[in-house]
């Protein structure tokens, strides 16, 4: 399953909290949108996780992957960098790290 780095959970919680209609339950939800051979990864915030949705819950932060995303980031890393109050997401591998 996909792992956070520390920026990475306190950028979702920034990014969550930041909605004024996000209940305690609200996360970011990442889902893949395929593009050809590859996939493009949509964000957004939602109430509650789709069904089959994989949820990952650290220090407070709560991500929802869709099917598809959850596959395709299973060996990944996600890391945030923050530059003038806009956040960055980047993946890496595992292996990388």
């Amino acid at each position: 399953m996909l792992a956070l780095t520390d920026r990475a959970v306190e950028a979702v919680k920034e990014i969550v909290s930041a909605s004024e209609t996000a209940p305690e339950t609200a996360g970011l939800r990442m889902a893949a949108e395929p593009q050809g051979s590859e996939a493009d990864l949509q964000l957004s915030i939602v109430a509650l996780p789709a069904e089959d949705d994989d949820v990952i819950e650290e220090a407070g932060a709560r991500l929802f992957l869709d099917r598809d995303a959850s596959d395709m980031l299973a060996d990944k890393v996600l890391d945030a960098t923050v530059e003038r109050n806009q956040v960055a997401f980047t993946l890496a591998d595992r292996s990388d790290l």
